[in-house]
């Protein structure tokens, strides 16, 4: 049996999920496992870091999400000359009133698109790091709260390093998931060539959901039930990460959480009030690997991190059937 600890409208989540999926693959074409990646991190209410080379459709992944939710969309190009006031915004003297005036940054919008994240310097990068934990930004000592529902979608390039800055562990621990595009098949990119013979599909793209719905849809999956043996297959799962020869360095508890949050996202779009172990396997390499560092050794073997957690997943014993629900 399976305990259920609310009643959780498992239809309208699933259908809210589907319609935004459907209308971002208007635009994003043959991904559809990106976009439900995406999906998933936006009903968990996480951040996504996507690493891939330009021209894969980055940019009208985020415009197309926050145009499907109803969601204001904010974009700032990251350069090595950005000051954290550019993100946050800055107060201004306003001569008539005598007093200073808070001028919002880019960063006050509900889904924000991060250009080139490593562009930037790291004192310039730290700006996000309060707004991704604890959703407010302190700008000259008052604090100014984010809108609701916020998500952060930062994209780089894996190729291009010349001119860029590493992210700090402390800024890559707080994505969510690290994606990947990728390129079209052959078909999808004719596709591609026929939506925009005339126009981009972005132009043409209508909300199909609205703020309100995304937020009832976040709080609900929270309801969604985690057995105690799911719960520990997916703490043991973490912990293995710190404890691997080839790590440096582990999953933090950050990653539990925000793993255990995505699995019940997984499993209320597929329509189930239960996570399944399924649910933490299909989502650890991207819910973990961006957490793990390797080793010296392992870089020098090209050892990589998805490896790695693909050889936890085919070690570690699954809970089965009952214990499991």
């Amino acid at each position: 049996m399976v305990e259920s600890t609310s009643v959780v409208d498992l239809e309208g989540i699933r259908a809210f999920a589907e319609r935004v999926i459907k209308n971002v693959e208007r635009v994003i074409v043959g991904k559809r496992a990106t976009v439900e990646l995406v999906v998933i991190g936006l009903l968990s209410q996480g951040h996504l870091l996507i690493e891939d080379v330009p021209g894969v459709g980055k940019t009208m992944l985020a415009r197309a999400l926050a145009i499907s939710t109803g969601c204001t969309f904010g974009r700032v190009q990251f350069t090595p000359d950005m000051l954290p006031s550019d993100v946050t915004g800055v107060s201004i003297f306003n001569q008539a009133s005598r007093s200073f005036e808070f001028q919002p940054g880019p960063v006050m919008s509900q889904v924000l698109l991060v250009d080139e994240i490593n562009r930037a310097t790291p004192k310039t990068q730290s700006a996000l790091l309060e707004a991704m934990e604890e959703r407010q930004v302190t700008v000259d000592g008052v604090t100014h709260d984010l809108p609701e529902p916020f998500m952060v979608l930062a994209t780089q390039n894996p190729i291009e390093y010349e001119g860029t800055f590493p992210l700090p562990e402390a800024q890559i621990d707080r994505f969510l998931f690290k994606v990947s595009i990728g390129y079209p098949s052959l078909w999808d990119e004719m596709e591609i060539l026929d939506r925009q013979c005339y126009e981009h599909p972005i132009e043409t793209l209508e909300p199909v959901a609205t703020t309100e719905e995304l937020l009832a849809a976040q709080k609900a999956i929270k309801s969604i039930h985690v057995a105690r043996p799911v719960r520990e297959y997916l703490v043991r799962l973490v912990r293995r990460t710190r404890e691997h020869p080839d790590a440096y360095l582990g999953a933090s508890p950050r990653g539990s959480l925000t793993l255990f949050r995505a699995g019940q996202a997984r499993a209320a779009i597929n329509g189930r009030d239960y996570v399944l172990p399924d649910d933490i396997k299909a989502l650890a390499i991207p819910a973990l690997k961006h957490r793990l560092i390797l080793a010296p050794g392992a870089r020098l073997r090209e050892q990589s991190s998805d490896s790695i957690i693909a050889e936890l997943l085919k070690d570690m014993p699954v809970p089965e059937g009952a214990r499991a629900a």
